[in-house]
């Protein structure tokens, strides 16, 4: 009986979660002068933000800046 119940506690013990998946190899940094690659990202105005996302490539051409407010809309 004791075996029974050593084998039924045994096979209640969960078992170990899988490994997660590698993380895919992140690009080489840039350098200095170099082109930026074209990437998307949400826009925002003051009125909130916008639904289609902001792409580099929609500036082709223009001079663009962008600035990261990472406190803003935040109590820090």
């Amino acid at each position: 009986m004791l075996t029974t119940l050593l084998f039924a506690a045994l096979l209640q013990q969960p078992t170990a979660a899988p490994a997660p998946p590698p993380a895919p190899p992140s690009p080489p940094p840039l350098e200095v002068g170099a082109v930026a690659p074209d990437f998307a990202m949400p826009g925002a105005t003051r009125y909130g933000t916008l639904k289609p996302p902001v792409r580099l490539s929609d500036y082709k051409g223009k001079t663009v800046v962008l600035a990261f407010f990472y406190k803003a809309r935040t109590k820090g």
